[in-house]
C-alpha cells in the first residue's frame, strides 16, 4: 500500500521524512530505448543480469526471463555486454 505525503514546502537541502523507494517508483516510463530479448540467441551466459544496474533482469529457477520494463530505464547496458547479441535495442513506442 502507497502511503501520499502531505505536500510541504522545502527549503532547499531539506530531508523528506517519507521518501519513496524504487518498489513504489516504477521508473521505466524513463525510457526512450527498450531492450528485446531474442531466446533463441540467449545461451544463460547471465552477463545482461550481472551488468544491469536496476536489476530489471528476473531470474528463475537459475534462467533469466524476459524484462521487468517496469524498472529498466533502457541504458542499453545489457545490450552491449550480450556477446551473442541476444538483446537489441529499439525505439520505446509509448
Amino acid at each position: 500500500m502507497i502511503k501520499k505525503m502531505k505536500k510541504q514546502s522545502l527549503e532547499p537541502g531539506a530531508v523528506v521524512k517519507n521518501p519513496g523507494n524504487s518498489i513504489e517508483n516504477k521508473t521505466g516510463g524513463w525510457r526512450a530505448l527498450k531492450p528485446i530479448w531474442n531466446k533463441d540467441k540467449c545461451t544463460q551466459c547471465m552477463l545482461c543480469w550481472m551488468y544491469c544496474p536496476d536489476m530489471s533482469i528476473p531470474v528463475k529457477k537459475g534462467k533469466r526471463v524476459d524484462f521487468d520494463y517496469d524498472f529498466c530505464k533502457g541504458c542499453g547496458i545489457c545490450a552491449h555486454v550480450c556477446p551473442f547479441h541476444a538483446i537489441e535495442m529499439k525505439k520505446e513506442e509509448k
